[in-house]
């Protein structure tokens, strides 16, 4: 793995980690009946960096992938052997 894919790696587990901090205040809020406006912007930060956390993962599989844009299938070494229509509907998916 290069430094750049450990770099990314990283920041898109920081990424995830804060997300599941931000969940534990929503949870804990929810249950001690918290202020509803509280509850759903801590919420839309939670959803906003899980959005953003699956569009850094597939932006660096894209990546990977294009480095041989003709090849059907990415090798298994760049993101488990996703094609490149699996990786299209998985962007899709979060859109």
């Amino acid at each position: 793995m290069s430094s750049a894919d450990a770099e990314t790696q990283r920041k898109i587990v920081n990424r995830l980690k804060r997300a599941q901090g931000q969940l534990g205040a929503v949870i804990a809020a929810v249950e001690s009946g918290g202020d509803c406006r509280a509850v759903v912007t801590q919420l839309a930060a939670v959803t906003s960096a899980l959005d953003k956390a699956g569009f850094q993962i597939i932006a660096s599989a894209m990546k990977d992938c294009l480095t041989d844009p003709e090849a059907e299938t990415v090798t298994a070494t760049d993101t488990g052997g996703v094609s490149m229509a699996e990786l299209e509907k998985l962007f899709l998916s979060l859109a």
